[in-house]
This record gives C-alpha cells, structure tokens and sequence, in this order.
C-alpha cells in the first residue's frame, strides 16, 4: 500500500511542476507568477480542491503521441475566497504555452457545469497562446463548447476573467463573453489577429501592446474593465470585488459587518456643488462618503470618464453605482458612457444588486461624430436597461437633469423606486440660457428682457420642486442626510417585487 500511495506522491508532484522548472524559470523572469502560484494567491490558503490532473491530451499528429503532460495545460478546481465557494481555473503557459486542445476544454467545461449546479462564481486566469494547432478542429470544437458554456452561466453566476499573459485568436471570446475582464499592464494582451498577420494582410505595423494591451483595451475598445501592475496586484484586487458580488442569481447580495452609522451626516456635501451651475466638482467625491468605510470599486474607470460605475455598500450590503461625472465633458452622456452604464445595470439587475443613481447631465453630446457613430441607439441601451431592471433604484438628483437626459437615468417614470434631489438640482428640458433663445427669439436683441426672461425660467423651471409638485420628486433633500436617506430607501426597498407579462426575451437595441 505505502508503495502505491510513493506513486501517487510521485505523480502528483510531477503534475504540479507542469512545464517543468526551465519554463517555469522563464515564466519568472518575465515577471509573471505560474498558474498553481497564482491559484495560491487567490484562494483561501488550503482550501483548494484540484479536478483531474492527471488529464493528458488525446493528440497522435506531428509528434504529439511522444509527449504528454498531466493537465494539459490548465489547473482547475474549487475553493473558498474569504471563506465563499468559488470555481477557478487557470491556464499553464509551461505546459504547450497554455494553448487549448480538446481535453483542456473538457476540464474548463467541467469546472463551468459544476459552477452553475452548485451555485458559485467561476474565475478564469487566462494564459494561452491560443488553439494548439496540431489538434486542427478538435481545438476549435472545444473552444465552441466553452462558449456554449459562457453563455449558458451568464446571469447565473457572475463570472471573472483574468487575462494575465496572450490571449488571442478565438480564445479572446471566452472573456468577451463573461461579466468583467481584468489585464496585467506590460504582460498581457488580446487581439484577434495579430501583428504579424495585420503587417502582411494590411501592412499595418503596430507592436502587440498597442493593439491589445492593457492600456488600449482599458481606454480606447473598453474590452477590459480594468488593469493591474502585476499579477500578485490583479489578483488581491480580484479578491476584493469577489466580496462585493453575490454567489449567484439565487444567493442574494452578501453582507458584511459594517462599522459606520447608517444615519451619519456629512455637514460638507451641502458645499460640494458650487454655486456656478457651470463650475464642475468631483461625483466620486460624494460616492465615497455615502459608502460604508468610504469603501468604492469601480468598474472600467478608464474608459468613458464621463460616467462612474462600480460597487459600493450601504449596511454591510452591496449597492451598485452609476453617477454623472461632472469633471468629464461636464457630465454628458455620449455613446460609450451609455454602453458602459448600460452593461454595469444589467450585470446588477441579473444578480439583484439595488442600483443607486447619481445624477448630474447636462444632456447627450452633441456633434456628428456622435450622432454618425449611433448615440441614438447607444443612449437607447442605457434607455432599456433601467427600464428593465427589476431592483430597487434610488435616484438622487444634484444638479442638472435636462432633457433626454434626465429620462434615461432612473427617473420615477422609467421605473425608479425613490427619486431624491437636492436644492440645488435643476430639472428641466433644457438650461435657461437655451430656452429663452427659443421661447423669446424676437427679445434677444434687448438685453434687459432677455435677462428677466432667463431669470424667470430659471424660478420657474430650474429648482427641484415643479418636479416635486407633480409627485416625479418624492422628496428634495438636505445633502448632508443623504446616505441616512439612501440607506433608508434600500432597506424599505429590500423586499421588492415587480410583476412583468411573459416574454421569452426583449430585444435590446444592440
């Protein structure tokens, strides 16, 4: 017997050296951990269990019978982040450069279908060098079996893909297709083709960071949601918005214990707009001091500045956000802040994240480069997927809400539970200074009527309580109460059900 077990021993330390100690030398110096370090470093120290591996690949062409490693290029199993159940698998880029055969895919899909009977995320740390190409369409087909299986898992369990060396050709769909994407700056990169393809089909030079590293897909393509220094940064970061989100669209939204008043009052919100309705302050600003602990992660923070989405809590409970950045364009909406807004609402709607909306826009961007790239339709995916959402929405109001505007970001009448606003919110279709010009183009040669007509307007139309007076403001509020109005709202919100007629599904307006 103890024979038997010296074996297995033997085998199961041969299985974890993967590559072998040269490659992973080499996987060093490049500065990148290897897929069991990484493992390691994400889970809960002891807490993983490995699935299959002893698994070796089935290939007999161009040589592939005389060499054949246990695992095949991918570690994968379960295991526990802060003590919640999590399914992992990480891609070994010793073993063949982590490229896919049709036993590494078998394995991955085995780890999704466990993660969606039992309940729990998946994570994928991706290090691949793309389909192995001795396999032919065996590769191909379990590419295919893994997207079935993304698609399958989406709105049932979050998932999380950690892109920490290539990943390129058809193995980038597996991430597009899972609800965050996270890059290592200087280490990884995703493209469909790459830059040697691109220089002799299209004679376009360009090195593989700037076509699919983390800076351009963070900024420019907003393919990822956010970029890290090096692995061991990625991977805490990646612990700590696992805490933020639910085990699946059953499970509810986790708490935690919190150590700040719900009640607490922050005598500096009632400053922090300026009274220039055109000066800009930062939104971020007041996020952080309605969150518990000042605690925020945001999603995509790169990209489409112009608008903050990310996670808070309020009462040890998850809340996502979505506010207006006033810093940015003035707040505008534009077509990519409506698709970033718009996805991060239907992530928090299919795991039942309450949605608080912060609100201060001054109108969609004009242009015709807005208008040619379809703002229309980008605005309408922002439009639908708060029209759609069935959690509680909390809206506050701090300034401008003019316009077209207005009714895409949570208004009473598009489905929102609790609309707030400040005293210095202004809600309107449109500033003062442009509708005088409308309403009275024959007096804008005098300036004196021009001036009584703009101030009249703004008494008129530019404070909260027209609003309030037809019931689309349930209340203006003091700044300084509101996280105790907030926190109060969620919670007499937490019960909320909404009945819809039947529909196999909308469609968005992709």
């Amino acid at each position: 017997m103890s024979n038997i077990q010296d074996k297995l021993d033997a085998r199961r330390a041969q299985a974890r050296i993967g590559g072998g100690q040269d490659r992973i030398d080499k996987q060093h110096a490049k500065g990148k951990l290897t897929a069991r370090e990484r493992l390691e470093l994400l889970l809960d120290p002891g807490s993983f269990e490995e699935f299959d591996m002893f698994v070796q690949h089935r290939a007999t062409d161009f040589g592939m019978e005389k060499s054949h490693i246990a695992g095949d290029g991918v570690v994968t199993g379960w295991g526990t982040i802060n003590g919640r159940k999590v399914f992992v698998f990480a891609q070994d880029f010793t073993v063949y450069g982590g490229s896919l055969s049709e036993t590494q895919a078998k394995k991955i899909c085995k780890i999704q279908d466990m993660a969606m009977r039992n309940g729990a995320p998946i994570i994928g740390l991706a290090d691949s060098g793309g389909a192995r190409i001795q396999e032919g369409v065996a590769s191909l087909a379990g590419y295919t079996d893994v997207f079935k299986n993304n698609i399958r898992a989406s709105g049932v369990v979050p998932q999380i893909s950690v892109i920490m060396g290539p990943s390129a050709g058809g193995a980038v769909y597996s991430p597009a297709l899972t609800d965050f994407i996270f890059m290592v700056r200087d280490s990884s990169y995703m493209f469909l083709t790459g830059p040697d393809v691109l220089k002799t089909v299209t004679n376009e030079i360009v090195t593989a960071e700037e076509l699919g590293g983390a800076k351009t897909h963070t900024t420019k393509s907003s393919v990822a949601d956010g970029a890290f220094d090096n692995d061991m940064e990625a991977i805490n970061q990646i612990r700590r918005l696992f805490d933020f989100l639910p085990l699946s669209n059953t499970s509810g939204s986790p708490e935690r214990p919190f150590f700040d008043a719900h009640d607490r009052m922050d005598t500096s919100l009632d400053t922090i707009v300026p009274d220039n309705p055109n000066l800009p302050y930062d939104i971020k600003e007041l996020v952080l001091k309605l969150a518990d602990e000042s605690d925020f992660f945001e999603i995509q923070p790169e990209f489409a500045k112009n608008i903050i989405t990310g996670f808070m809590r309020m009462e040890g409970k998850t809340v996502g956000v979505v506010a207006n950045q006033p810093l940015v364009l003035a707040g505008c909406l534009d077509s990519d802040a409506s698709r970033k807004a718009a996805r991060f609402v239907r992530f928090c709607d299919c795991f039942s994240i309450p949605i608080l909306t912060l609100v201060d826009v001054p109108g969609f961007l004009p242009g015709t480069s807005q208008e040619f790239g379809g703002v229309i339709k980008h605005g309408a995916k922002l439009l639908y997927a708060y029209g759609e959402a069935s959690v509680p929405l909390v809206t506050v109001i701090t300034r401008k809400a003019y316009g077209g505007a207005y009714c895409v970001m949570a208004p009473k009448h598009l489905g929102g539970d609790i609309n707030y606003a400040w005293p210095s919110a202004q809600i309107a279709v449109m500033g003062a200074k442009g509708a005088v010009e409308i309403l009275h183009r024959k007096d804008l040669s005098d300036a004196d009527k021009t001036a009584a007509h703009v101030a009249d307007y703004e008494e008129k139309f530019l404070s909260p309580f027209r609003a309030a007076e037809r019931g689309f403001i349930d209340e203006v509020i003091k700044p300084q109460s509101t996280r105790k109005r907030v926190a109060r709202a969620f919670a007499m919100l937490a019960e909320k059900e909404i009945a819809k007629p039947w529909k196999k599904h909308g469609n968005l307006p992709l």
